[in-house]
């Protein structure tokens, strides 16, 4: 924990917040901090500064907080994924908020098991917990939505064409294809599951509008895709 992430509901004055659990023994453990020991804090949606420890106990973490900077700017960049297994799909969500992607959506592909729907982990809490994770990781405070499409043909056919206005529109895929490079606008990523998408998705999704790209020879697990797409479109 890089910033202990504030909520509204922390706060018991204008500057004052108490905090409990997690962050709490994350505090006490890891951090083993001690009254008067300062620390990176952020409100959730705001600003960034320092928290003075107050009182500190088994019980209670009290802080004198003063939040005077913006967080780092979101990356213009709209992440399309295939929905992961489950098993990866924290890491996932946590790795692409601290690397300040904008906007998640995942999506359905043929590739994609129906069961990894019906996981926990796609939970609305679990969803925000992840990326609460990746925000304190990157010391961060703006959380990136996440929008669930289960459906394949209805979301490229009637919505994608809107979300990609204005951004260039990039497929990730393994095959003859441009070299991903940094871009100077704002972009829509799509990258599919393990073993990527079926031909006739990836038609598709280049009639909507996307644009192959390669992201090397090697074949990528998706967290690796992922992390690997957005440090080539930012370098």
């Amino acid at each position: 924990m890089n910033l202990v992430l504030l909520f509204e509901a922390d706060f018991v004055q204008n500057d004052h917040v108490t905090l409990s659990g997690r962050r709490l023994r994350h505090v006490t453990e890891i951090h083993r901090a001690h009254v008067g020991d300062e620390l990176t804090v952020g409100l959730l949606g705001g600003k960034i500064g320092k928290g003075t420890i107050l009182r500190l106990d088994e019980s209670a973490l009290e802080m004198r907080v003063a939040l005077d900077r913006e967080p780092p700017p979101p990356l213009p960049i709209t992440l399309v994924l295939a929905l992961p297994r489950p098993k990866v799909l924290n890491r996932v969500i946590a790795g692409a908020t601290s690397m300040g992607v904008e906007r998640i959506f995942l999506i359905n592909a043929w590739r994609v098991e129906k069961s990894y729907w019906k996981s926990p982990r796609l939970s609305e809490e679990n969803l925000f917990e992840q990326r609460i994770l990746g925000l304190e990781q990157a010391r961060d405070t703006r959380l990136p939505p996440i929008e669930l499409r289960r459906f394949f043909r209805p979301f490229v056919d009637d919505e994608l064409p809107r979300l990609i206005s204005g951004t260039r529109a990039l497929l990730a895929h393994p095959g003859d294809a441009p070299v991903l490079s940094a871009q100077s606008e704002p972009v829509t990523l799509a990258i599919g599951p393990e073993g990527g998408f079926i031909e006739a998705e990836l038609a598709s999704l280049e009639k909507a509008g996307f644009a192959p790209v390669s992201l090397g020879p090697r074949i990528l697990r998706v967290e690796t895709a992922v992390a690997a797409a957005v440090a080539m479109l930012t370098r």
